[in-house]
């Protein structure tokens, strides 16, 4: 099973951020990722990620088009990231998906 992890954020911090939150969550289920996701919003950081579910993690999905609050958390990471705005995420979830699988292949 693979293991996703995913940090969500918009401009305003109000739709974007949980409608991508919300197709992630929708992907994981259909192609059986395990994944929790942090949504960095208008109500601040919520389910924030801990650092044994970073560590743990297969791959880590930046659905962001504003700053990261903390993302020096996720440095262990960089060759395993995928960075996609939260628009892109809910329009083309499959092309997330063929990122996931191609990087989890690839054994980065």
């Amino acid at each position: 099973m693979i293991n996703v992890i995913a940090v969500t954020s918009c401009a305003t911090g109000i739709a974007h951020s949980y409608m991508a939150a919300e197709a992630i969550k929708k992907l994981g289920k259909k192609n059986g990722w395990k994944v929790r996701i942090e949504i960095q919003g208008a109500m601040g950081v919520e389910d924030r990620l801990k650092s044994g579910e970073i560590e743990g993690a297969d791959v880590l999905v930046l659905a962001n088009d504003v700053g990261l609050t903390d993302g020096e958390r996720f440095d262990s990471l960089k060759a395993r990231t995928i960075s996609m705005t939260p628009h892109s995420v809910i329009q083309s979830p499959d092309n997330l998906a063929s990122k996931v699988q191609a990087l989890v292949e690839q054994g980065a």
